[in-house]
């Protein structure tokens, strides 16, 4: 991925260790403005597409339309983030992920949140409560904020066999993906729903809410290809990745057999599949995935 020289996110919250911390170079330049938008990702579609996913859920989609439940506050005071490789790689990520998503939501007539991206070691505190690293990048939709222990990045290469940069990028515009969805309204409704499911109805809802996640990853992936950033292997790694950490592939892994009911973010064939199809697309509504066969 061509990443290197390019506009890094302001919107990071350092919290590793102590030490002296500085911002990423580039941290809060000039916004680049997006280049390569199409006409079917305008204004209708995301509105088709919100309606549309709305109405599988039971949302009413002129709440959504008008603002959505999600509520997102303004962020405290960031810590500055080291002056690292590997951060001003995610800084970077997380700032196409900004442009695209600015430019979508604009379309539509509508403003983009943008999420801030916590960097921790070891374990950190969120509004969805305290987590270690070994859960892996979360979204908490509570505080908007998106959480990553960049140890991450060496298990995903050693323990998962999915290594580059764009297999890491990936894992990033998927928790973008959680955000887009809170935004929208999708996280709120089904974390209202579930509380009146069983645990399989839940798993089950939760796959479909992780694949839309993916695909909304590869709509991302989708303009970045556009505006010539990546380079070639670069979707072979997503692919990769999306396999590696299938629900059937991660049990299959440690435990031997697998356990279908036990779901909660799809399979590798599912993962590999939703993403492409955002990524071959570029299309919100062809991220439809409570209407449609996962």
């Amino acid at each position: 991925m061509r990443w290197r020289g390019r506009r890094q996110s302001s919107n990071i919250d350092d919290r590793r260790g102590r030490g002296r911390r500085r911002s990423p170079a580039g941290g809060g330049g000039i916004r680049i403005p997006v280049s390569g938008r199409r006409g079917g990702l305008g204004g209708l579609v995301l509105i088709v597409v919100i309606v549309v996913v709305a109405g599988a859920l039971g949302i009413d989609p002129v709440r959504l339309l008008g603002g959505g439940p999600a509520t997102v506050s303004a962020p405290p005071t960031q810590s500055p983030a080291r002056d690292d490789a590997t951060t001003q790689f995610v800084a970077t990520v997380l700032a196409e992920t900004e442009d695209v998503w600015n430019a979508i939501f604009a379309e539509a007539g509508g403003d983009y949140p943008e999420p801030t991206l916590v960097l921790f070691e070891g374990q950190v505190r969120s509004a969805c409560g305290f987590a270690g690293a070994a859960s892996g990048p979360f979204y908490c939709p509570a505080d908007s904020r998106l959480y990553i222990d960049l140890q991450f990045f060496d298990e995903l290469a050693r323990r998962f066999n999915a290594s580059g940069d764009f297999a890491q990028a990936y894992v990033i515009a998927h928790e973008v993906g959680h955000h887009v969805q809170n935004v929208i309204g999708v996280l709120p409704e089904f974390n209202r729903m579930r509380r009146q499911m069983s645990r399989t109805e839940a798993n089950a809802m939760s796959v479909r809410v992780e694949l839309q996640a993916d695909c909304f990853a590869g709509v991302w992936g989708y303009h970045t290809a556009q505006r010539g950033l990546l380079e070639r292997g670069d979707l072979r790694e997503a692919l990769n990745a999306a396999t590696q950490i299938g629900d059937d592939t991660i049990q299959r892994r440690t435990q031997g057999f697998i356990v279908p009911e036990s779901f909660s973010h799809g399979t590798a064939e599912q993962r590999r599949t939703w993403f492409a199809r955002g990524f071959e697309t570029g299309r919100l509504d062809a991220c439809d995935t409570f209407n449609a066969r996962v």
